[in-house]
């Protein structure tokens, strides 16, 4: 590994903090480093905040002084931005800090600042490096990405099944299929979301509460938004969690008809870049079939349930389809598979 990449690593480390808070800017982080040692680093923790440039200049301003800036190399997991938003560009506080290099892992998205920030610190005398890392930070913002090229948040399809791809255990077995260590890694997992999607039936049926309940997750983020998709809206239970309780105001309910219109909703109006499903396996099929999922985390449970509720219901899905990059976790006895999907000869709606 090259020093810029062992740097980029860090910088990397930095933007994984902000993952599940920023949208519906990206998750960014940056390192300052000069004579081969950090002297800084900052994470972007919020749309409306500092950008994690920022927040690294500071940081090296309050412990070293501005002189320190001098001089040294920022490394950033993204295009440094060139425009004026919620915040300044991002550009010129590299500039004024008197940066002598910038290192950014890929290129932004938006069209906006895409490329932009070459020609604007190359102007000001400062070297330019790019593309180190560039696959890893772009798994990273993929959300984002995905939201600047069709208009489409990320969907995470979460489910869990038995090993004959039931959802639910035979009559009188109890509600859980997997055990307490795999829950714990859902809360994780919706930590790192905006919104979580499921059914009315879902939500009749099992009255969940799809919320973070670990604090330690709530940390710089709201509760994420829930979605109920149901034609039946009359008939749901008003005690159910997601109406009563502390964040009923983050739950909504929408028709199930069109749903690539429902979630460029959810983009422009409440900011949602990353979506998890949580449902049965009707509506997981709905968006399947529709080419909407990106991404599949399962876990398996080492039973065996029959019963009628299929994990992954509906017509079938085009040929083609399959998991790229398919990763393996156990906890305790269930096993998580996660890939991204391959949606085959269905093309996504942009």
């Amino acid at each position: 590994m090259t020093d810029d990449e062992r740097w980029m690593a860090r910088a990397i480390e930095e933007a994984e903090r902000g993952v599940g808070k920023t949208a519906p800017n990206p998750p960014v982080g940056c390192v300052i480093v000069r004579d081969g040692m950090e002297i800084g680093a900052g994470w972007h923790r919020r749309a409306g905040q500092p950008h994690a440039e920022r927040e690294a200049i500071a940081a090296v301003a309050g412990i070293h002084g501005p002189e320190a800036l001098r001089g040294a190399t920022a490394y950033v997991t993204l295009e440094p931005c060139s425009t004026h938003g919620r915040t300044p560009p991002c550009t010129g506080a590299l500039v004024e800090a008197g940066i002598g290099r910038v290192v950014f892992a890929c290129t932004d998205p938006n069209p906006a600042h895409a490329g932009a920030a070459v020609g604007v610190l190359h102007s000001a005398g400062i070297e330019v490096t790019r593309g180190v890392l560039e696959d890893e930070a772009r798994h990273l913002i993929r959300p984002f990405s995905k939201v600047q090229a069709t208009g489409l948040p990320w969907v995470l399809w979460k489910t869990a099944m038995s090993l004959d791809g039931r959802l639910t255990r035979p009559p009188g077995e109890g509600m859980w299929l997997t055990g307490p260590a795999s829950r714990a890694e859902v809360q994780r997992l919706r930590s790192g979301v905006d919104a979580i999607v499921t059914s009315g039936e879902t939500v009749r049926r099992d009255r969940p509460r799809l919320n973070l309940r670990d604090l330690q997750y709530l940390d710089g983020r709201d509760q994420p938004w829930r979605l109920v998709l149901t034609d039946r809206p009359d008939s749901l239970p008003q005690d159910a969690p997601l109406f009563a309780d502390g964040h009923r105001e983050r739950t909504v309910v929408r028709p199930r008809g069109d749903l690539a219109a429902v979630l460029r909703e959810m983009v422009s109006e409440f900011d949602v870049a990353t979506v998890m499903l949580e449902c049965g396996g009707r509506l997981a099929a709905d968006f399947a079939e529709a080419g909407l999922i990106d991404e599949v985390v399962a876990f398996m449970a080492p039973v065996l349930c029959g019963g009628p509720v299929p994990a992954l219901g509906g017509g079938g899905l085009p040929e083609g389809c399959g998991l790229d990059g398919v990763s393996f976790r156990r906890f305790d006895d269930d096993v998580m598979m996660r890939g991204v999907l391959r949606h085959g000869t269905l093309t996504q709606d942009a």
